[in-house]
């Protein structure tokens, strides 16, 4: 598989009147043609930071203060806006958190929907229309035919939302960028929704990086794991590794926390809570919140141990683990 998408060293700051504060340290992953590669961690550990960056849709008092983004030939970091305008929406789509943040309330749905078509993909009006048509059924919208008429105001969070992710696909992109895009949908949907994601995904080689803090969405839809923790990837790898060898203690307590028929245990919550960008933690972030935590997690921050050739993880832990199998041999 070929690579579309190389993320390198990013970060982005965030500046006010007083301070200067870093949202993300350090990102790198990557995304192959035909891979879904999933987001996870609490809300506030900079899953939809990255996702915006990734398209250049920072707030203005944010900016990528160093790395790069590669998406094919283009490094997204360093492309004029009118390159990028280009990108958006053909190239890489977005699904969005909030739907009715993102459709605009002063047009119809139709017109919307139809735009993209007509500016990417130089359709006709009446071939835009039939086409919007065919990706409203997709998603599952009754009537979609007079659903093109209402304004985003007029239907339910479920229904825009099922809006933003027709749009997101009806160009065909090579990556999709999806954040949190079944949060509002029930489970029935969600279920079509994702079947629909793949299918095209299968057809086009289209690459997904998908936001999410479900992780049985993830057990189904990911082929790779990366987990942030605080602004920083702290464990990523091939999701039966991750799933089965949780690495780092941050990643086993998500998966604890997670309800199963089969679980004999109760469902474990995390302690505490995640830091804001105002907060300075030295060393390890999560060492506020670990339970392993040793003298040597407070003052220095982990790089990365691997656990296989697909699988790292920023943890002290490993290091001790690994000079007890060396003394052991």
């Amino acid at each position: 598989m070929n690579t579309l998408l190389e993320v390198n060293d990013l970060e982005v700051k965030f500046k006010s009147s007083q301070q200067e504060l870093k949202a993300l340290k350090n990102i790198s992953f990557s995304v192959k043609k035909g891979e879904t590669v999933c987001i996870v961690g609490e809300s506030g550990s900079g899953k939809s930071i990255t996702s915006l960056s990734l398209m250049r849709l920072l707030p203005r008092n944010g900016q990528i203060s160093n790395g790069s983004i590669k998406f094919k030939e283009n490094d997204i970091v360093q492309e004029t806006e009118k390159t990028l305008e280009k990108i958006r929406g053909k190239e890489i789509s977005m699904i969005f958190q909030e739907p009715m943040t993102a459709l605009n309330p002063t047009f119809t749905v139709g017109y919307q929907l139809k735009e993209p078509l007509v500016t990417h993909q130089r359709l006709s009006k009446s071939e835009a229309k039939k086409k919007s048509i065919i990706m409203l059924e997709k998603v599952g919208i009754p009537n979609p035919k007079e659903k093109l008429n209402v304004y985003p105001h007029e239907l339910s969070g479920g229904m825009r939302q099922r809006i933003m992710i027709a749009m997101a696909l009806s160009c065909e992109p090579s990556l999709l960028i999806a954040d949190e895009p079944t949060t509002a949908l029930d489970v029935t949907i969600q279920a079509q929704i994702l079947n629909l994601i793949e299918e095209l995904k299968q057809q086009m080689e289209m690459g997904i990086v998908f936001v999410t803090h479900d992780m049985g969405v993830v057990a189904e839809i990911a082929d790779r794991v990366v987990v942030m923790y605080a602004g920083e990837i702290i464990e990523n790898g091939d999701v039966k590794n991750v799933f089965n060898n949780p690495s780092h203690p941050y990643t086993q307590k998500l998966l604890a926390s997670v309800p199963a028929i089969d679980k004999e245990q109760p469902v474990e919550g995390i302690p505490g809570s995640m830091p804001s960008l105002e907060d300075h933690i030295s060393g390890c972030q999560f060492h506020t919140r670990c339970p392993f935590a040793m003298e040597k997690c407070t003052h220095k921050s982990p790089p990365f141990f691997d656990i296989s050739s697909t699988h790292e993880s920023k943890c002290w832990l490993l290091e001790v683990k690994n000079k007890n199998e060396q003394t052991s041999t």
